[in-house]
Order: C-alpha cells, then structure tokens, then sequence
C-alpha cells in the first residue's frame, strides 16, 4: 500500500520498488526515469562508489555533475561486493523489491534463476554489451553501425562520432520500458519475467527501424556525409551578418514556400524549376538539389542580423533553431522558463535547474529530487526493508560489509 502523502504517490509506478546495479548511463538512466514515473529505486554500488560515481563533468570540488545528474530521487546503498554476507544482503533486497534492473555481468548473487527460485514473481532486466555475453559500449557499439562513417562535412574520410551517447539513452529508455511493461503483465497475472537487453541489439533494431539495413539490402546507394543537410528533405545552416547560425527543415511544400517567399527567391526558385525542368514541390527534388538551393537561401541571411532573421523565421511555418552551446542553453529560456525544470538543491553541488520527467503527467511536472551520496540510505533501506536492528547493522558496518552516513550526512531526499 503506497503512503498517499510520500512523493510520487499519484504517479503511474507508485508502489514499485526497484533495485538497481549499475553503471555509467544505460541502467542509470532507467532507474531515474521508472523513479520519476513514482517507483522507489534504490541503487546499490560497491563501497566508495562505482566506475561512474566520479565521472566527468566535476564540480571544482571535485563532485561529479555526471553522477548527481542520471541519480536524481533514488536511494543509495554502499556494499562490499566481494563479501558474501555483503552479497546475501543485496540478493535479500532484490527478493524483497521483486525487480532488479542491472547491467552487471559475472554475478553469480544477481543471476535470475537464483533470484527466481527465491521470488518466482521477480521482474529481472539484465543490459548486455552483445547479445553474446561480450563486453560493448556506445562508443564501441557505435562504430559497427555506419553512422560514424556518414557523419561529418563531406569530404572527410575518416569516422566521425557524435557526442551524444545515443544508444545508452535508447537503452535505458528500453528498459525503463521492459519494466514498466513486464510490472503491468505482473499486476495482471502474477507471472514475473527474465528479460536480457543487449545494447547492441538495440542500435542494430534502430538502424533496422529507421530503413537503413533494408535500404542496404535492397542495393541502395552508400549513403554520403552530408554536413547539415537532412537527408531526402531540405534542411540547411545558414549565417546571420552578425555571425549567428542557424538550422532550418522544409520538409513539406508550405514550409518551402515561406522559405523563399521570407528571403525574397520564389521567383529565382521558380525559374531554376524550369530551367532543371523539375519541381521543388517534392521533397527529394528539392534535397538532389540541396546545394544550389541552399547558395540562394543563405544570401538572404547573410544580409540580415540574428534578430531579424528570428522575427522573420517565427513569422512563418519554416522549421528552424538557433545553434547554441550549452552555456548559451543554460541560460536560455528553453531551460529558465520551461515547466520542466525546477530548483533542485544538491547535496555537495548546490543549487542549480534541474530537469524532471520530460513528459507531463495530469498537467503537471513532476519535480526532480537530489541524489544521493554513496551510502547515504543503507542504514535505512536495511532496517526498513530487511528488519536489520540496530547492533546488527553497526556490526555490518564496523566489518566493512556495509557502508553507512553518519546521521548528520543523511539528507532527506524523499
């Protein structure tokens, strides 16, 4: 029975408790997410913190932004994994939460079929590298999958990585997904489920999902690095007089035709149709032609400053943004005044914006909650929800089995 007055108690995953083992962004990210849906998640890490827990970016204290950002509203833990009392109590919890997501291999304490013979109920998400048992990043999985080999201006030949780790945030929001779904199956018919997620099985379903692979097997072309163009549709950079730039999208006639009708070429547009005896009405004219269009649409901009070209851009139905880096998004109101964001006073950081749960739900956003400190909630998780007493739990911690904050380090995150 979920507290009504307990954060999140209205929330769809009120009432769930979830043990997570984990690191770097895959699984951390799915713990936070099904917390912010309102399941109570506490996240079990090696005493001192694991792999990621001083992961860049830092604070100049030394405190990683990294790990206070992808822990928001979750329960820390601290262990000594290579203590079987240590690993008894974890598996304890994992039966007692009756789901454990994880993307930590080689435990023999985590395996399902152990858990399960325990718990026959138990939802158990396991991440994967390869679907084969073997070790895989983004970064890794990355490279397999073309993107890096058509990303970048045209002309380079060398791969070209993009920063944002794509398929870990795919792969958390997967099995943020595989545990809302199986949690469903369970409230309906009691039966638990053993799921396994490879991250490379995910980048291999979206390049598949998005026509790639068939695009390949049918005996497509080789796809082109194209810069900033979007493939099969217009989209162009263009510079501003004062040096602002700014990415536009025409994918349907309309927006087209306010493209040009804003920067004054309809007429020079119309007269390159018949002159190529084509129509730009249709998209993939329009991006065969990409390069000539975008030499006439970008003169217009660069006569015009950032505002001007903002104004005229707003006023019409042309897909457009400016670029910003992320001290300029920091400050923007994309983030100042989104509903979305709200002051989240961190242990050890300090205050800043911090982002909720990107969707609403019945109007409103839920707000994000601090993370923990190593450590900060063992006391209370093991007393709570193992009935550990008080000498029982100085014992653990005095042997090293266990790590606990002092009182006054403990913060009310909940």
């Amino acid at each position: 029975m979920t507290d009504p007055s307990s954060p999140g108690a209205g929330l769809p995953l009120a009432g769930t408790r979830i043990i997570e083992v984990s690191s770097f962004v895959a699984v951390p990210l799915a713990g936070m997410t099904l917390g912010q849906l309102g399941a109570d998640v506490t996240r079990v890490d090696p005493i001192g913190g694991a792999a990621d827990y001083n992961r860049w970016p830092l604070t100049d204290a030394g405190e990683s932004l990294y790990w206070a950002s992808l822990n928001k509203g979750k329960r820390s833990l601290a262990a000594n994994f290579r203590d079987p009392e240590a690993q008894a109590l974890i598996a304890d919890l994992v039966v007692d939460a009756g789901v454990l997501i994880s993307n930590v291999a080689g435990r023999d304490w985590l395996d399902h079929d152990a858990l399960a013979a325990r718990r026959p109920d138990l939802v158990h998400v396991q991440l994967l590298g390869r679907a084969n048992g073997g070790a895989a990043v983004d970064y890794t999985v990355n490279a397999a999958m073309g993107f890096p080999l058509v990303t970048g201006p045209a002309g380079v030949s060398s791969p070209v990585n993009h920063v944002l780790p794509a398929w870990d945030v795919a792969a958390g929001l997967y099995t943020a997904l595989a545990v809302s779904s199986a949690v469903r199956r369970r409230d309906a018919t009691g039966q638990g489920a053993r799921i396994v997620l490879p991250l490379e099985d995910v980048a291999l379903a979206t390049v598949g999902n998005l026509g790639y692979l068939a695009e390949a097997q049918f005996g497509g072309p080789d796809r082109e690095r194209l810069g900033t163009a979007v493939y099969g549709t217009f989209g162009t950079d263009v510079v501003t007089s004062d040096g602002v730039r700014f990415m536009l999208v025409a994918l349907t006639p309309r927006h087209f035709a306010d493209l040009t009708g804003l920067t004054g070429t309809t007429e020079a547009v119309k007269a390159l149709e018949t002159a190529l005896g084509v129509d730009f009405r249709d998209e993939g004219t329009r991006f065969r032609h990409r390069d000539t269009l975008s030499a006439l649409i970008r003169s217009w901009f660069r006569e015009h400053t950032a505002e001007e070209a903002a104004a005229a851009l707003a006023a019409s139905s042309v897909l457009h943004e400016r670029y910003r880096t992320f001290r300029e998004l920091a400050a923007d109101p994309l983030v100042t005044d989104n509903p979305m964001f709200s002051r989240l006073d961190q242990p050890r950081i300090g205050p800043h914006l911090a982002p909720g749960l990107p969707m609403s739900i019945d109007g409103t956003h839920e707000a994000p909650r601090p993370a923990p400190a190593n450590g900060d909630d063992t006391a209370e998780v093991l007393t709570t929800r193992l009935g550990l007493d008080a000498d029982r739990l100085a014992d653990l911690t005095a042997r090293g089995v266990v790590k606990t904050s002092a009182p006054t380090e403990t913060k009310d995150r909940q």
